[in-house]
């Protein structure tokens, strides 16, 4: 029997690091996808497929070259990028439009080219996790801002929730799950709970997500966010 095989994006550092090593502490076969290695992701003896940039379709191509025709069991949208704007803090008088169109790029069409991409490799009781933001939530929005990073992961809630409905006739359930506020290189550290600690809390979510569940917007610890 073969082991679990994972597929993690950003993985080279934060949470997708932290993700590699709770999936090989539960004897998965974790690959690991990144743009550029890191000493800490080398160090993990893992397959690593590097050289992906999933803002481009170029990218995600040579990612299903790389991983051809084997059946991945969880596959886990972790890459994304943070660009702060808000109208208060405008120096210029404009918001910074190149900046909101690349965490787009990366944030929301970066998962479904890779979930597009790897389609063929997801099989009945397949799970595709994708990390969002409960800042991707309208409700939730009390603090405004961030216009980019916000809007971008809203749109990334929506695909995903699109993704449940699709795909559960093949038997392949969605997670959309906010990971915590983590304390990444993302935010300057400044979070309030460890890169570890919310990768073995995501992990926890995926091994719940069922074909019942699917499509729910999970905060990390549990708690069912609202859209």
């Amino acid at each position: 029997m073969r082991k679990l095989r994972v597929v993690i994006t950003g993985a080279n550092r934060g949470i997708g690091l932290a993700l590699c090593k709770v999936y090989l502490q539960k004897n998965a076969e974790v690959i690991g996808v990144c743009r550029n290695v890191t000493e800490a992701l080398d160090s993990l003896n893992i397959e690593i497929i590097d050289g992906i940039d999933i803002s481009l379709a170029t990218g995600v191509i040579r990612l299903k070259k790389v991983l051809a025709d084997r059946k991945i069991d969880v596959l886990i949208n972790n890459a994304g990028i943070l660009r702060s704007q808000s109208f208060q803090s405008l120096a210029s008088g404009q918001l910074d439009y190149v900046g909101i169109t690349e965490q787009f790029e990366v944030n929301t069409l970066g998962p479904l080219r890779v979930v597009e991409a790897l389609y063929s490799n997801l099989v009945a009781g397949s799970k595709i996790a994708m990390i969002t933001s409960r800042m991707g939530s309208i409700e939730d929005n009390t603090s405004g801002g961030s216009y980019g990073y916000r809007m971008s992961k809203c749109a990334l809630n929506i695909a995903s929730k699109s993704m449940a409905v699709d795909f559960k006739a093949q038997g392949i359930s969605v997670a959309i799950l906010h990971p915590g506020y983590v304390q990444t290189e993302m935010v300057n550290f400044s979070g309030d709970i460890s890169s570890d600690l919310s990768a073995e809390r995501l992990a926890q979510r995926v091994d719940e997500l069922n074909l019942e569940n699917t499509g729910t917007f999970w905060h990390s610890n549990g708690e069912i966010l609202p859209w």
